[in-house]
Order: structure tokens, then sequence, then C-alpha cells
């Protein structure tokens, strides 16, 4: 491990890698980022999947084989992503052990395409758990409206859940809300609490591109004086969710009961304007009981030239909520943003599973 990756690590801040291939896998390169930089969980996203297979190299002789099989484009890509991921659960077995399955962690998305089908979205999320087989894996059900349903039923029936595409403070105290009911009903349904694990993926530069846009239209220097500040404050102001949800009467009750916290989760965290610290979604975002899934790149820098200090988020409260509302004295609607934000992210993953299916669909042809 290096001293920077260390310091977070101590500081309470897991580090997942935003990456996963299957050249990964077989060269070695996932164990030595494990064994090197203290990564202790990955997560994937359609894109990542598409970026994958669309070198696929890898993938070749498994492609022929499904081909030969007759398999269609949608049960290929079931296959080879299903299979990607529980070898990876394989090599964070131990991780996962040794942390009681907080860490040791492999996300995989359900279809994005579902993403305003509640019962599709739950019906996929237990066919990918029962397929995968493995503890240590974590089902990403994106934050919308008609996926809260689907967060709370999945949950309830025994299965650990990425939350993905938070951007807003409301959705993200809905999604607390929907973690608790599906623990309450996995409850009353007699399942072990302590088995049941989730993380609430917050998006942050995301928030910063698109704030920083508006702010560079206004171009005033008052405006520009609070580019780039956006991101780190919405999602402090997250974490003080997250401990407001903790210290209620109703988590009390779950976690007596054996429930494990639902943490933080740091996302998009690779800095998008190259004029910022590579590492500013890092040091700005360390606090207990959080995770930062990051990049390759992100990783590296944060190796590298991190400048890791302590706790970075409590105690920014009262700082981070007057950024926001200077943000809509100035005429940015924090509301209008995030909902565009969440919409835009659908859309994302939905166009990158396109290209995953046109990719696979391509290598099937040519394999028969």
């Amino acid at each position: 491990m290096t001293a920077s990756t260390k310091k977070l690590s101590d500081a309470g801040v897991s580090i997942w890698l935003d990456d996963l291939s299957r050249e990964r896998l077989t060269s070695g390169n996932l164990q030595e980022l494990i064994d090197t930089k203290d990564v202790v969980g990955v997560t994937t996203n359609p894109t990542i999947f598409a970026g994958a297979l669309s070198n696929g190299a890898a993938y070749a002789d498994q492609v022929k084989e499904l081909a030969a099989a007759g398999a269609d484009v949608d049960e290929a890509v079931f296959t080879i992503t299903t299979d990607d991921v529980r070898d990876a659960c394989d090599v964070f077995a131990n991780i996962a052990e040794a942390t009681q399955g907080q860490d040791g962690r492999v996300s995989i998305e359900v279809d994005p395409r579902l993403a305003n089908d509640p019962e599709a979205t739950a019906a996929m999320a237990r066919r990918l758990s029962d397929t995968i087989d493995r503890d240590n894996v974590l089902i990403k059900i994106p934050a919308t409206e008609a996926g809260l349903p689907s967060i709370a039923e999945t949950l309830a029936e025994g299965v650990s859940v990425n939350v993905t595409l938070i951007f807003s403070l409301e959705r993200y105290r809905a999604v607390v809300n929907a973690y608790m009911s599906g623990l309450e009903k996995a409850l009353e349904n007699g399942k072990d609490l302590s088995t049941i694990h989730s993380v609430a993926s917050f998006f942050v530069s995301r928030v910063d591109s698109a704030v920083d846009a508006k702010l560079e239209e206004i171009g005033t220097d008052e405006a520009l004086a609070l580019k780039s500040k956006a991101g780190l404050a919405n999602a402090r102001l997250a974490y003080q969710v997250y401990e407001d949800s903790i210290g209620t009467e109703r988590w009390k009750r779950l976690e007596s009961a054996g429930a494990n916290r639902q943490r933080p989760l740091w996302a998009s965290t690779g800095t998008k304007d190259p004029a910022l610290p590579a590492t500013l979604y890092v040091d700005g975002l360390v606090a207990p009981n959080t995770v930062n899934t990051m990049p390759e790149k992100t990783l590296d820098a944060t190796a590298e030239q991190a400048q890791i200090t302590g706790d970075t988020i409590t105690g920014t409260y009262q700082e981070s909520n007057a950024l926001l509302d200077q943000l809509a004295r100035l005429g940015i609607d924090y509301n209008d943003v995030v909902a565009k934000l969440e919409s835009e992210g659908v859309e994302k993953f939905e166009a990158s599973w396109a290209e995953l299916l046109e990719t696979v669909q391509t290598a099937l042809d040519q394999a028969c």
C-alpha cells in the first residue's frame, strides 16, 4: 500500500475501483491493485462493460461458445458480465470475509432499460444475485423514483444493493427510507439482517460540471469564484443526512436487530476539468464509514499525490449550505440541476447498454 491510500483507508474511507474487465482478472492486475493500492472493492456499470467488451480479445473464446450454442445478444451479455463479476467476487472473497461483508464487494447493474419498471428491475436484481451466487455481490439499482420500490423489495428478499445515480439530497433521503423499509420487511420475512449490505452512491463531479457551466454563463466575479465547489458541498450535506439517519430511533431498532449501516459512496470522483487537482474529490470527501469509488487514473493520482489530513466533511455543513444558497441567489435552481443530471444519467447508461449490445451482436455474428 502507498502512504496516501493507507492514510485514506485508516481515515475510514474504503477504496473501490470503478472499473472491471476480464483482462484485469486474468492478468493479475486487479490483485496487484489490492496488494499495492489498498483497493477493497469494484464497481461496474454499462459504460465500463461496453468499454471492456469493445476490446474483445479476452472474450473471443466465450463469444464463439455462446454463438455456437445459439445464444441471443441479451443472453450473451448477461452471461459474459455475470461471469466477470463472479470471478471478481472470488478475488475479493478474503477481504469480504475479513470485513464481515462490508468490503470485498463487486457491483453489477440491472439493465438500465428497466429503470422505470419497478417489478422488472426487482426481478432482474434477483436473477443477477442468483446467477452470480456470491455473498459479496452488490446489485446496482438506480435511485429513480421508480427504482425506490425495487430497492426496498430487493433488500426485503435478502439481496444486498448498491443504490446508484443519486444526485439530490431529497432523493438521498428517500433512498435512506427505502433502505430502512426494505430491512424492516426483511426482518418480517425472517431474513438475517447482518447478511444484508448496501451503499448509497452519491455522484460528485457531474454536479460541478453542470453548475460550473451555468456559472460561466453568468460570468461575474462572484459567479466564477463559486466554480468547482458545488459537488463537494452537495456530497458533504449528503453525509449530514447519513449522520442524521443513523441517529433516529427507527434506525437504532434495526441496528439492534443486526442491520448494517448503508454507507455513503462517492461516485464520479474523477475530475472533469484538467485545471482542477486530480484528487479534489478524494481529499475533500474524507469521513468515517464512506466509500470512494475511483477510476484508475484517480486511484493512481491518489496514490501519488493525495493530501489526506483527516476528516474533511464533518463541520462543513454550514459552509456547504451557504454555498448552495449563494448559487440560488445567482439564479441556479438546485432542483432543476439534479433532476436533469438524474435523467441524463439514465440516458447515458441506456446508450452505453445499446453500445454494449451492438458490440456483442457484431461479435456473435462474426463468430457464426
